[in-house]
């Protein structure tokens, strides 16, 4: 006979970690012809409350129900943990690229795996999610995370970003300004602004370390010399806090300014590439340029065809087969809004 004791550490909300329970677990085994041993049988005694152990640890570790073997948000708490300490420090380290470990989810990589992690650490019950892709609701992304979310975090979901206190997005940032109690969670595929230009990612961090950046000044003088005028429509390298270059996601340019002393605290997650980086709120971005080429942002002549906005990021949809188009609001919801708005005066 032998006997062990341990000590196990479990949240009995999400994001709480007060409660500890004391197990102390015998095992009596019987000798056999296998080599292994055949437990003949297993005693555990919870020290800390009268509760069996089992249904304290479904209550505390939120589980829906019995049949379901995940915890609140999927992860599991310490990938949580793991995970918040990531993004602590780099709230701490505005625009620093921080590793962390990946973990798999139900989703391909590349299709917002960092963003799913980053959202499941920071969720709580009193959260409202919203998931866009490029600005949509409705798109076969958006609506796969919404959904799993709602599976297993049972938190409310919402299509309307001034009723969200979680954004979770893909390519665009929402036109409504965000506020101080909303957070907004961005999807990257490739977090490194230098990956391009440096395919070695010693060297990366090293230009990162010296604040070396000519490289990329080169590449926008490379469009002026070519074209006139900075031809990179979209994944706009920005200068976070006078500090680190970032990439801000394959946003268009149109939405860089929105970044720039932002209220709400804007996460960058990518899970293929296991790095983390943040801005925080009221942070300073700045879009690089030169002084005779100033950055700007996409115009059109245009107006939305639905809700005749004209200072909103505009697709081009195609009608039909002569190649009637219209331009309509990127953003469904800001779209929406102005429409119920206009209907509504």
């Amino acid at each position: 006979m032998r006997s062990s004791s341990c000590r196990i550490r479990i949240a009995s909300q999400p994001q709480d970690w007060s409660n500890t329970l004391n197990f102390h677990t015998t095992w009596i085994s019987k000798p056999s012809s296998n080599c292994f041993g055949n437990f003949a049988k297993i005693t555990t005694r919870a020290q800390n409350g009268r509760q069996g152990w089992r249904t304290k640890m479904l209550d505390d570790l939120a589980l829906n129900d019995e049949d379901e073997d995940y915890s609140f948000g999927f992860l599991d708490e310490q990938t949580k943990r793991m995970i918040r300490r990531a993004i602590l420090k780099a709230v701490s380290i505005p625009g620093y690229q921080v590793p962390f470990g990946d973990r798999e989810v139900p989703l391909p990589p590349g299709w917002g795996t960092g963003g799913i992690q980053v959202t499941a650490s920071i969720i709580g019950l009193s959260d409202r999610l919203k998931v866009i892709d490029q600005g949509a609701d409705d798109t076969t992304n958006a609506v796969s995370i919404r959904r799993f979310f709602a599976r297993v975090s049972s938190v409310a979901t919402t299509e309307h970003t001034t009723e969200a206190t979680i954004i979770q997005s893909r390519h665009r940032i929402p036109e409504h300004p965000l506020s101080d109690d909303q957070i907004l969670v961005m999807q990257v595929p490739q977090p490194e602004p230098l990956r391009r230009l440096t395919p070695s990612e010693a060297q990366a961090r090293k230009l990162h370390a010296f604040a070396r950046y000519g490289l990329m000044q080169v590449r926008l003088y490379e469009d002026i010399a070519r074209y006139g005028h900075i031809a990179m429509s979209h994944d706009y390298p920005v200068r976070v806090h006078g500090r680190y270059l970032a990439s801000p996601s394959p946003i268009p340019k149109f939405d860089n300014p929105k970044l720039h002393r932002s209220r709400a605290l804007a996460l960058f997650g990518a899970g293929r590439e296991r790095r983390i980086y943040a801005i925080p709120p009221f942070t300073d971005v700045r879009s690089l340029d030169f002084e005779d080429y100033p950055f700007e942002v996409q115009t059109w002549q245009e107006r939305c065809a639905l809700c005749g906005a004209g200072d909103s990021y505009l697709d081009e949809v195609l009608l039909d087969d002569q190649g009637s188009t219209q331009f309509i609001c990127s953003d469904t919801s800001y779209c929406n809004d102005r429409r119920s708005g206009r209907a509504s005066r």
